[in-house]
Order: C-alpha cells, then structure tokens, then sequence
C-alpha cells in the first residue's frame, strides 16, 4: 500500500473514532451531581444568621446579623449564596460559592465580602457537622482557619469559625446560629 493511502486510512479512522465519541457523548448528556452535591441541598433556601465576633486582627468584636439566599447554580452542582447584613464594622455584603471536587473528594468554599476578604477552603462531612479548613497569608504570616457547621435541625445549624497561626492551638473569632427563614405563604 502506498503511504499516501495509508495516511488518508490512518486519518479516516481517527476521524471515525472521534465522531463515534462525540455521538457517545451527545447521547450521555450533560454531567449529573453525584450524591455527594446533593447533600449541599441543606443549605438551600433562605437564612437568618446572628452571632457574635470576638476582637481579631481583621475585625473588631461585637455582634451581627445577616439574611442568606443560597441558590443552585446552572447545572446543580454548586450553591450561590449572596447575604447582607450588619455588624462592628457596619453593612455587610458577600457572595459563597459551596461545591464539591470530586478529584479531591472535598467539599469547597470560595467567598468574597466588601470588606475586601477573599478565601477559599476545602471541607468535609461526617452528615452532621461540616468542617471547612483554609489557609491564608495575613501580615506576612501563614494563618490557618477552621469554620465548623453543626446541624441542629433541619432548619437551624450552629457555626464557629477559628483562627491559628500553628495549625495547633485554635482562637475562636466568631459564634452563631442560623435559622433558615419561614417560606411565605403561597398566593391566591
């Protein structure tokens, strides 16, 4: 056979190949969130949070409320949550992101606020509690943070969130409650 020929073979048949694969792919669909996703469902809906922060090197103590909406992203596998609400330092705005990476078999967390924070950390669960940890730089310096989640009921769960500077010995910054909001009555 003449290489030509041979070429013109080898290349239809990569071309077959990635067509049937394509055609495999269209018929599975788009991904679907695994069991592990579906557990996040607990934080969708509606929130009331308050709580108290202790003095610490980003904020002042005192305390705070907040409202919560937590919302499916497109496709179901991550929650948007955006929330308002008072505090020491005045109003405040943020905007949570909670998935799970199943390459890393962890549940994530990213986050900002118009305080200027940003974070990310990973997370776990035991179907009770659910513990974020993270690891960020504040004045040059590793800090470590650990925010814990346990739930109470179905509509209520405790948080507290700490802080280390050796991964060891752990400093609570902030306590609290949320209570997911009563669903307003359906109109008539």
């Amino acid at each position: 056979m003449k290489p030509f020929r041979l070429l013109v073979l080898v290349t239809c048949g990569f071309f077959a190949a990635a067509l049937s694969t394509a055609a495999e792919e269209k018929k599975a669909g788009p991904p679907k969130p695994g069991p592990e996703v579906k557990k996040l469902a607990y934080f969708a809906g509606d929130w009331t949070t308050e709580g108290e922060i202790k003095a610490n090197p980003m904020m002042p103590g005192g305390k705070f409320t907040e409202t919560s909406k937590c919302s499916w992203f497109s496709g179901g596998f991550h929650l948007v949550c955006h929330s308002k609400g008072t505090g020491p330092m005045g109003e405040t705005h943020g905007i949570g992101i909670l998935g799970y990476n199943a390459e890393d078999k962890a549940y994530t967390f990213s986050g900002i606020d118009n305080s200027g924070y940003a974070g990310h950390g990973n997370g776990s669960t035991d179907g009770k509690s659910w513990v974020y940890s993270s690891e960020d730089k504040m004045g040059g310096k590793t800090i470590y943070g650990r925010y814990t989640m346990t739930d109470l009921a179905p509509d209520s769960y405790t948080f507290k969130w700490e802080m280390s500077e050796d991964n060891k010995t752990w400093n609570a910054v902030m306590e609290g409650k949320a209570t997911r909001a009563a669903k307003s009555p359906a109109k008539k």
